[in-house]
């Protein structure tokens, strides 16, 4: 049968490459697939494509499913509210789930001030509000972001994204007074006195620091290749931000909701964010996003000046209040530290075999870790080209991986926090298996 035909007969049970063609057919470029591979249905840990072939799923859709795919809590809580209604909009005639995962999130938020918290549907629809409400609450203009960072694909967001290929490229001009710095990565030689002084350099020579808004870092780089801030980072970034009136802004985005084994990462270093953007893991699959901040600088916007037509999608609510359940039910956070530790330990044997490729191990924040490929064990040479290799041999052998990193050479590990251990060394014994034949 030809591609025509199957386009118009939408014949169920064609083959993981008849569905590449159509979708190359059909889809723009620009929102490209890692692998061609098309999932029928998922459960836990596991994907099966439309082929009824099996995977072990070490991705969860980036950080999204954390309590595994078809958690029954979540989907019980999301079938009920698609029987009540599904979309009345949030602004205009709102629903009590809307007000009380607020009242969690502002709950949970770390630090002593009174939160306030405001619902929208993207990572980068938060990072967009959250640099809004800064600027309306100071007055200022400018917006410093990390070098390697990531924090969306809209034009301010992209813009604060610190990564030219693929997420920028083609897409200039960039708002304007958007400045970044140097982020702290002592494997490749940055240290945090380094990313300081850029900071200083930026306040001597592009911008006064009375004139900035905010300063927005990720606790642990995602797609700049997981490399975690240092606690006394973050720490001095607040002291820094007290000092000269700049609103911190920490993008959980990828890390919240117990993905590195605490409810929010920035735990770790005890710093109060003044904004914080939360989604990914936040409702296990369903798309909702929110900022979360100090009140008085929260409410600093005018009324109408922040929403969305689907912000705070009731079946979002719901779901968050459910997925808030089962972290604290299940014990996700202690969980994230249990999968950590198994995962650690079987890539430094991993490390220990392929020392000329395996150049360095991200194992500092829970579930959230990742290696870098090099050649000849040099931080200055990235593989890139075996990182892709790695993972399409992966996919091949039933383990659906992800890459990241400024310079794509690093595999990074977002398993569900409540996969189990046999699923675990199953999955891993296949990354090992593949390296093995690639090197």
């Amino acid at each position: 049968m030809s591609n025509a035909e199957l386009k118009v007969t939408g014949v169920a049970g064609v083959t993981n490459q008849e569905w590449q063609a159509r979708r190359q057919d059909a889809v723009a470029i620009g929102q490209g697939n890692i692998a061609p591979v098309y999932v029928e249905r998922a459960l836990g840990s596991e994907l099966w494509d439309v082929e009824g072939k099996r995977y072990i799923d070490f991705g969860t859709g980036i950080a999204v499913c954390s309590a595994g795919h078809c958690h029954p809590k979540i989907t019980a809580a999301v079938t009920e509210q698609l029987n009540k209604f599904s979309h009345t909009c949030v602004m205009v005639t709102p629903y009590d789930s809307s007000v009380r995962l607020a009242e969690k999130l502002n709950e949970l938020a770390p630090g002593p001030s009174k939160k306030k918290s405001i619902f929208v549907t993207t990572g980068a629809e938060a990072v967009e509000n959250a640099v809004k409400i800064a600027r309306a609450h100071t007055g200022r203009r400018g917006v410093i972001a990390f070098n390697g960072g990531f924090h969306g694909r809209t034009m301010l967001a992209m813009g604060l994204t610190g990564k030219i290929t693929p997420y920028k490229n083609l897409f200039g001009p960039f708002p304007a007074e958007l400045y970044h710095a140097p982020f702290p990565i002592e494997y490749h030689g940055v240290s945090v006195a380094d990313s300081m002084q850029g900071l200083d350099n930026l306040f001597k020579c592009d911008i006064a620091p009375g004139d900035v808004a905010a300063i927005i870092v990720e606790p642990v780089q995602g797609e700049g290749g997981f490399y975690p801030a240092p606690v006394e980072f973050l720490q001095q970034l607040r002291a820094l931000c007290d000092e000269h009136g700049i609103m911190l802004v920490i993008d959980e985005i990828q890390t919240g909701f117990a993905r590195t084994g605490k409810m929010f990462c920035s735990e770790y270093a005890g710093v109060e964010a003044d904004l914080m953007t939360v989604a990914k893991g936040m409702a296990n699959g369903f798309p909702i996003a929110a900022v979360v901040g100090k009140a008085e600088v929260m409410d600093s916007p005018l009324p109408g000046g922040l929403g969305g037509t689907y912000a705070g999608s009731p079946l979002g609510c719901v779901a968050g209040l459910a997925m808030i359940d089962v972290i604290e039910d299940e014990k996700l956070a202690d969980a994230a530290n249990h999968v950590a530790e198994l995962f650690n330990n079987r890539l430094r044997d991993l490390q220990a075999k392929f020392p000329a490729n395996i150049g360095h191990l991200r194992t500092a924040h829970g579930a959230m870790m990742a290696m870098e490929l090099v050649r000849d064990g040099d931080a200055n040479q990235p593989d890139a080209e075996l990182t892709k290799a790695l993972i399409g041999k992966a996919y091949e052998n039933g383990l659906a991986l992800l890459s990241c990193g400024a310079r794509g050479n690093v595999i990074r590990f977002l398993p569900a926090l409540n996969i189990g251990d046999e699923l675990i060394n199953e999955g891993m014994d296949i990354l090992e298996n593949c390296l093995q034949q690639l090197v």
